[in-house]
Formats: structure tokens, C-alpha cells, sequence
């Protein structure tokens, strides 16, 4: 690796970090896990997956809204099968954004050391 790529990985690693160190910011990407999970299954498995890009666009909602404005190609063509990963790709970037914000959050609200009283 070079030594200009260490630097850069770890600023990206300290972006990061708020999202995997606290229980608040873990227990949501579960959630964005789950529901992704289960998008997947029903774009790609299930014979008809119905509302099933609702749940993954609710719990990563507000950023999520943005995978909206991607364009999706037509059921029609043989680039159909990108249309949920596009959309997948986006909610756990948005979910991921998120679990930052939410991990700073509870950094900000954890309680800090007690201060003797003097």
C-alpha cells in the first residue's frame, strides 16, 4: 500500500468510526440490514416483491429519498436487474450516513466524567 493511501484510509476510518461504536448506530444498520435483506429477496426471488422497496426506503429515510432521483431502466430492457442493486447500493449509503450521524449523536449525548464539587 502506499504511504499516501494510509493517510486517506484513515481519515475515511475515523468518518466512520460513530457508525460501529455505540449500540444506537449498530442496532440501526441491523435494521437497514434486515430490511435491505429482505428487498433483495423479494426483487430477486419472491414472484412478486409488491411494496417490498418500502421498507429500506422508510428506515434509511431522509438521504434515501435521493435514490429517487436515479434513473431506472425499463422493465422491458436486460438492464432491468441493475434497477434494485442501484437502488440498494444508494440506501446503504444512505443508511451508512446515517449511522454516522446517529453515532455522533449519542457521543454528543453520552454523559461525560463526573466533575468533583468542590
Amino acid at each position: 500500500m502506499e504511504r499516501s493511501a494510509r493517510p486517506r484510509l484513515r481519515r475515511i476510518r475515523a468518518l466512520l468510526a460513530p457508525a460501529v461504536d455505540n449500540w444506537l448506530a449498530r442496532g440501526y444498520l441491523a435494521v437497514v440490514a434486515a430490511s435491505l435483506g429482505f428487498f433483495l429477496y423479494a426483487a430477486y426471488v419472491a414472484p412478486d416483491p409488491g411494496f417490498a422497496a418500502i421498507w429500506p426506503w422508510m428506515t434509511t429515510a431522509p438521504l434515501s429519498t435521493l435514490a429517487f432521483l436515479v434513473p431506472a431502466p425499463e422493465w422491458d430492457s436486460p438492464l432491468a436487474w441493475l434497477s434494485p442493486l442501484i437502488f440498494s447500493v444508494g440506501v446503504a449509503l444512505a443508511g451508512l450516513v446515517n449511522a454516522v450521524l446517529l453515532g455522533l449523536l449519542a457521543r454528543k449525548l453520552r454523559p461525560g466524567e463526573p466533575h468533583p464539587s468542590v
